[in-house]
């Protein structure tokens, strides 16, 4: 199973769409799969489920910190790449999907009630979100290499 399938399978096993993107890449730097599935579990559904930036992107995100992400606060090298990658990321997300916030990206806003009830009538979990999934796997792969 690759990555991208990990991540897949993570989420279909009722892990959010943050913590399935970041455990599957979380070992090859160096964080066990448990502590990754921890520190992402609050930034599903858009950051705690207040439907902004999406948990595919955001899990996305968490990955490229791990592999580059600056130790010392001095390193300015390894900051300035981290913060570029990152909106390199984004922003070929965004060119697929228009915008990388759950909300636009839904078309309705899971922190409210309503918004809640359409997406779960509409079974967005199971029918747009494995997609978000995916294709911020594959923009990060890239990234990675």
């Amino acid at each position: 199973m690759n990555r991208i399938e990990s991540a897949r399978a993570l989420f279909k096993e009722g892990f959010s769409c943050s913590q399935a993107v970041a455990a599957a890449y979380s070992d090859l730097y160096g964080l066990d799969r448990e502590t990754a599935l921890r520190v992402s579990a609050g930034f599903g559904g858009g950051m705690g489920r207040m439907a902004g930036t999406c948990g595919a992107v955001t899990g996305a995100f968490m990955v490229i910190g791990l592999k580059n992400g600056a130790t010392s606060a001095r390193d300015k090298d390894k900051k300035d790449k981290t913060y570029r990658l990152v909106r390199e990321l984004a922003e070929k997300f965004q060119a697929v999907y228009g915008s990388i916030a759950c909300k636009d990206l839904l078309g309705c806003d899971i922190s409210t009630p309503e918004g809640m009830a359409q997406s779960k009538e509409k079974k967005f979990h199971q029918t747009v979100c494995p997609k978000f999934i995916e294709s911020a796997a594959e923009i990060l792969e890239g990234i990675l290499e």
